[in-house]
Formats: structure tokens, C-alpha cells, sequence
């Protein structure tokens, strides 16, 4: 089983307007509702590839439930921890021929510790050996940096394997507790390590630095330039398929989404993080929130190149 962790959802609401005018009303051409979160879009991809997931994390209010019904709605299990509050919604204002844009972010409601306790507890019920678990995403108010290592941990004690996407201190903390593979883009690596990441050689010295702290495998993201793969039988820099860009936003999660999906058909890491290039790509070259399809993906798989470094 595949699960994904989301623990600070939102409900992303976009508007598009003509142009963006500070001080006047503005008029929307155009009004969209997506479901916003990484571990979502994980598993939306996975979907897109013709596998289940099951999505978790804490929800709350009348925002939940519309994440929750447009989960479901696409096939997705869920099994949320619901808060008092209300999960947040995110406003974006774009202008039509996307040069600009507006995007304010809400907190997201306080998640007190009774409810983070819950969560574990639950985690520690479903997990078994084998299952792959995706930890993605910010977390929410009352929420400390070191959670995603105690849920790193309650995982490994049941043998299961975690995939860490996520930045900041919470990335530092979670190397502690060993997750199978960390999946930072460049600049949340530097962030991490306070190390340069302007060539490929610097990202390999990075890669090897957070290796150094806790976990064998990571891949380095660098958007259409590829990935960088480093694990204990070597390194190699991954190359993206040529596509015509639509819109990258979600592409490093549907990065993700290949990724445990080759890894949960029991594929090496090498040919696992091949799917997952390929992931990304198609989803970048599809319009809005669109994301790849198995036909779409299997047809950039080829494409992908591997160069050992």
C-alpha cells in the first residue's frame, strides 16, 4: 500500500483577471478550486498511473470536507484527523497572459498535540512492512519541526519505508530518524546544508552531506534541468525529456508520485526515479493542474537519461 502524509492542506483558489490594478475592483474572467497539497498530488498522479493511495493528515471545517469529497471523487482513500478550524484556502490572482501574479497564503488552523497524538497512533495501527508512506509539505500551526521525524520513526518501527519531501528544519530533524530517501529540491538542499548548489558538482557534494546525516538515498530536483540520484552504489544526474512547458507547478510532486510508484513495483532506484522524471515532465507540459496520464508518461520514459557522475 501507498500512503501519502499532507499535514497542511488547502483549498487553492485561483482568479484570473485581465490585469492586476492595486486600489480598484477587479473583475474575474476566469474562477478555479483545486485540491492544494503535495501529498495530494502524489496521489493524484498515481491515480493518473492506475494505482490507489490512500491520503491522510489533519483536516477541518467545511474546507476539509470539500478536500476530502474531491479526494474521494477522483478514487483517492482517505483517512483524515479532523481539527477545530478550518483548513485553509489559498488565493492566487493571475493575470490572463500569466506574467503576473498575486498569491497570498493562509496559516492553516492550530493542530494541538492531542490531535498530532492521533494522528501517530493512527499511522501506527495501518502501517505494515513493505508499504511506502510519501511525508510532504509544510506543516501547520502547533506543529514543530521535529514531527515528521516522529512519524519517520513510528513507520520504520513497523518496517515500512518513508519518502521525506519537505524543507527547513523539518527536513533537517526528519534525516535523524533515517527515512528511506529525502527528496529536496536545490535551494531547500542548500537551505538544509548551508552548502553552494550553482554547479553538479556542488549538488553532489550537498547530496553527500545529507547522506552524511541520516539517510542513504537522495535525489536532488533541479526542475527541467533533471534530478540528481545519489545512493551507495553511486550518483548519477538524471536528464528530462524535451517537452513544451505548460505549467511546472506540481512537477516535482508528480516527480515523487513516479518515483514510489516504480519503487512499490519493486524497480531499483535508478529505474523507479526514471518514472519519476518522466512523471514530471508530463505533467509540466500539460496545462493548469492537469497531471500525467500512464500513456503520457510511458511515452517520455525513453527519453530520460541517466549519466553517471
Amino acid at each position: 500500500m501507498i500512503y501519502t502524509i499532507t499535514l497542511n492542506p488547502a483549498v487553492d483558489r485561483e482568479l484570473t483577471v485581465p490585469e492586476i490594478i492595486y486600489d480598484a475592483v477587479l473583475r474575474a474572467t476566469e474562477a478555479r478550486v483545486d485540491f492544494g497539497g503535495k501529498g495530494f498530488n502524489v496521489s493524484r498522479i498515481l491515480m493518473g498511473l492506475g494505482v490507489r493511495s490512500t491520503a491522510m493528515g489533519f483536516m477541518g471545517g467545511r474546507a476539509g470536507e470539500l478536500l476530502r469529497d474531491g479526494l474521494e471523487g477522483l478514487g483517492i482513500l482517505t483517512d483524515f484527523v479532523w481539527v477545530a478550524g478550518e483548513t485553509r484556502t489559498n488565493v492566487s490572482i493571475v493575470t490572463q497572459n500569466n506574467e503576473k501574479y498575486i498569491k497570498v497564503n493562509e496559516q492553516g488552523p492550530l493542530v494541538d498535540k492531542e490531535k498530532q497524538q492521533e494522528l501517530l497512533d493512527r499511522i501506527d495501527a495501518v502501517a505494515q512492512p513493505g508499504d511506502w508512506w510519501v511525508l510532504a509539505g509544510s506543516l501547520p500551526p502547533g506543529v514543530d519541526a521535529g514531527y515528521y521525524a516522529e512519524l519517520t520513526r513510528v513507520i520504520n518501527q513497523h518496517a515500512g519505508k518513508v519518502i521525506l519531501d519537505t524543507s527547513g528544519k523539518a527536513l533537517g530533524s526528519g534525516l535523524v530518524e533515517k527515512p528511506f530517501l529525502v527528496k529536496p529540491n536545490a535551494e531547500e538542499a542548500h537551505q538544509v546544508t548551508g552548502l553552494p548548489v550553482e554547479t553538479i558538482e556542488d549538488i553532489k557534494a550537498v547530496a553527500q552531506e545529507l547522506r552524511a546525516r541520516g539517510t542513504e538515498n537522495i535525489v536532488i530536483s533541479m526542475g527541467k534541468k533533471g534530478a540528481l540520484l545519489q545512493t551507495t552504489e553511486g550518483t548519477w544526474m538524471t536528464h528530462s525529456p524535451k517537452i513544451k512547458e505548460m505549467n511546472p507547478i506540481g512537477a516535482g510532486d508528480s516527480m515523487v508520485g513516479g518515483l514510489v510508484y516504480g519503487l512499490s513495483l519493486g524497480k531499483s532506484l535508478k529505474e523507479a526515479l526514471g518514472w519519476g522524471v518522466a512523471s514530471g515532465a508530463a505533467t509540466a507540459s500539460l496545462p493548469g493542474t492537469q497531471v500525467g496520464s500512464l500513456a503520457l508518461i510511458q511515452s517520455l520514459l525513453d527519453q530520460v537519461v541517466f549519466e553517471k557522475l
